[in-house]
């Protein structure tokens, strides 16, 4: 039995109907070659012969003494967990994505494991695809990433490969049921992760006390409470829209070596300059610039489980109309929380992005304090795979975070590299931001925008 860390039991506390606390991913997989038409049909049939599912997959969550834990499920059925569907006709990747926004809408049950893994066939062109989601209290973006990669072979002849809830772990836990002595030790493992958490309290004062300092006196610097209350901003239903698209990295790679920037520092220009040709056709775009959260690993091992970001906050220059002085911006204000970082353990990282996004939190969890705005979007870039990777010889096409927007920050954009690809899905609510997927063809011209910009020729 495992007690649950402080930052993932609160997605347990954040969770509510119009807020489910799931991450996902959308997999769109070629059919092998030679393969018939009942091949997809197949497939369900040999994957439900893994029904011994492995850690994490194989934990529910059991509550002592006022703290969650994971605990082995003795019950547990594999045809909750996954589900052989079928598109409807003509299966465009549009009735793809609806199908996806439609099941990413829905809460899952708490009382069994917290993941579904959703093998979809019917798609246009001989493909099929797998929609995976899984609670953010049980597994981050980046161990995600990495499960998600160890799932699949850069073989195309490879087969039997196994489904991501029967692989084996790493490391084996203690799935026995817990006795008095085994919950005392955890709650004295955890007071004692809490008084570890104590001691960096100074330094995380000294750092928060200078980054509201500086914010004063530079207009570019970002501190907490800078974000505008915006369109983005406004309370959210349980309703949710999923858009992707992939992009070739070089163009993004061109861009940042004309304007000596990073890949991320790109990916935010490109994202504040979608946001803010958005927020114009809604005649909604605030006088101030919007502020996005970005994610940061500070994860220093392989393991999957649990959650291990950081935050830093980026001005994303969206009150300015140049892209070039836009890009700019960002760039300062990513370096500059860069450097605050550095001087920072992993320890006092983590205390600092708690106390600094507590007013956030506070007020998604309560609704108290709707000005209290730090952000006003979620944007996170996880590395992904370098090499083509295949599953059981079908050949991976593409791949799509799927993730969490929340009460008041009603649009979360992430990122996923793959191969010579950078594959964005945006998603949001359904009725907080009407016509979202327009996004798509804003983050095309914000691309465009900073080629002509750079005097960039792109064909």
């Amino acid at each position: 039995m495992t007690p649950l860390s402080p930052s993932d039991q609160l997605f347990l506390w954040l969770e509510k109907r119009q807020q489910p606390m799931h991450v996902g991913g959308l997999q769109l997989f070629s059919f092998p070659e030679g393969a018939g038409p009942k091949y997809v049909t197949e497939l369900a049939e040999s994957l439900r012969a893994y029904s011994c599912p492995q850690a994490p997959f194989d934990q529910h969550l059991v509550s002592k003494f006022g703290q969650s834990y994971w605990e082995t499920d003795t019950h547990f059925d594999l045809e909750h967990h996954f589900r052989h569907e079928a598109l409807p006709k003509p299966g465009r990747i549009r009735e793809l994505l609806a199908r996806v926004s439609a099941e990413h809408s829905n809460l899952m049950d708490r009382e069994r494991p917290l993941w579904e893994v959703h093998l979809i066939e019917g798609v246009r062109g001989k493909r099929f695809a797998l929609y995976s989601k899984m609670h953010h209290s049980m597994i981050d973006g980046m161990s995600g990433m990495r499960l998600c990669m160890k799932s699949l072979s850069t073989d195309p002849d490879a087969r039997d490969l196994p489904p991501i809830w029967a692989m084996q772990p790493k490391k084996s836990k203690d799935t026995s049921k817990p006795s008095p002595s085994d919950l005392i030790s955890s709650l004295a493992q955890f007071s004692g992760a809490a008084g570890k958490q104590l001691s960096t309290l100074p330094a995380v004062a000294r750092e928060i006390a200078k980054s509201v300092k500086k914010a004063k006196t530079d207009p570019n610097y970002v501190s907490v409470f800078q974000a505008p209350h915006c369109l983005l901003n406004e309370p959210i239903t349980g309703s949710r829209r999923f858009a992707a698209q992939s992009y070739p990295i070089e163009r993004i790679k061109r861009i940042g070596r004309a304007f000596d920037a990073t890949v991320n520092d790109v990916v935010l220009a490109i994202c504040g300059s979608a946001l803010r040709d958005y927020l114009i056709s809604q005649h909604a775009l605030p006088d101030q610039p919007l502020i996005a959260q970005v994610p940061v690993s500070i994860r220093q091992d392989d393991s999957i489980g649990g959650n291990q970001i950081a935050m830093i906050l980026a001005n994303l220059g969206t009150h300015i109309a140049d892209p070039s002085n836009r890009i700019e911006v960002i760039k300062a204000s990513v370096n500059e929380a860069k450097q605050r970082f550095k001087q920072m353990t992993p320890a006092e990282l983590l205390n600092y992005t708690a106390l600094t996004m507590a007013p956030s939190a506070l007020n998604i969890l309560t609704g108290l304090a709707p000005k209290w705005q730090t952000f006003n979007v979620v944007i996170s870039n996880v590395p992904g795979p370098k090499e083509t990777l295949y599953w059981n010889g079908a050949k991976l096409e593409g791949m799509y975070p799927v993730s969490i927007p929340v009460d008041r920050v009603a649009l979360n954009i992430t990122l996923l590299s793959y191969v010579d690809q950078l594959e964005f899905g945006f998603t949001a609510c359904r009725r907080t931001l009407p016509s979202m997927q327009r996004m798509l063809d804003y983050v095309e011209n914000g691309i465009h925008e900073l080629e002509v910009a750079a005097d960039i020729n792109h064909r």
